[in-house]
């Protein structure tokens, strides 16, 4: 099985460490296939970084089919152009923020998000209404840090991610928390030890909800809205 996981973003060490994630967690034969966005912004922080992001990946997506990749999983919490592409894939292709939430509603009756920055917040929360969700999430968070800052070792941000968490542990009465942003893959582990409660990281929770639905011979259905697009 071949899985894509492609971060729309042009950072490459993001990709690295996103990829790495995921090889963490997949089933011995799986393979993940890492990509990174081309002409796309270095980290994707609103709606027109988000815009910016979909021409390369949906590029990227039709390169996969004739490469033979079986599922997708587009490593943006803001699951940018999850619709589109759809259309252009034909085996399932996940967006972290579905799979990260859904994982979530199943493990805890309630959970609440820390994102990034706070211009991200307005952006989840319109995601997770739109996933039927937003009666079981607490509170969308922002550790006021931005995406890059993931990717410095000496910036303190895993720490204001770990604060935010415990604060929503506190402040929101939730059972768990998901982790909104790509970015904070590799902090996991750590901050599930450091606050004692469970954290979801949408890319390796995504990358075996990809496994699953391959194993089940299940693709995209192109019947309605996610039927390929009409060529004019």
């Amino acid at each position: 099985m071949k899985i894509l996981v492609m971060n729309p973003n042009s950072t490459a060490s993001m990709t690295e460490k996103i990829v790495a994630s995921a090889r963490g967690k997949v089933s011995t034969g799986t393979v993940i296939i890492g990509a990174s966005g081309t002409d796309a912004p270095a980290s994707i922080q609103g709606h027109y970084d988000e815009a910016m992001s979909v021409p390369g990946l949906l590029s990227r997506l039709q390169q996969a089919e004739s490469d033979g990749v079986d599922g997708v999983v587009v490593a943006c919490f803001d699951d940018p152009g999850i619709g589109a592409c759809r259309e252009v894939f034909s085996g399932p292709v996940l967006g972290i923020c579905e799979a990260a939430v859904k994982a979530a509603s199943m493990i805890s009756t309630s959970f609440s998000v820390v994102t990034t920055l706070p211009r991200s917040v307005p952006v989840i929360e319109a995601l997770i209404h739109g996933y039927g969700l937003s009666h079981r999430c607490r509170r969308v968070r922002s550790a006021a840090i931005p995406v890059l800052a993931l990717e410095e070792t000496n910036s303190g941000a895993r720490e204001k991610v770990r604060d935010e968490i415990l604060r929503a542990v506190e402040e929101d009465n939730c059972e768990a928390v998901v982790l909104g942003c790509a970015g904070m893959a590799d902090l996991t582990e750590w901050l599930t030890k450091e606050t004692g409660i469970p954290v979801i990281d949408g890319v390796t929770v995504a990358v075996r909800m990809v496994e699953a639905l391959v194993g089940c011979g299940l693709k995209t259905s192109k019947v309605g809205a996610y039927a390929q697009p009409i060529k004019s």
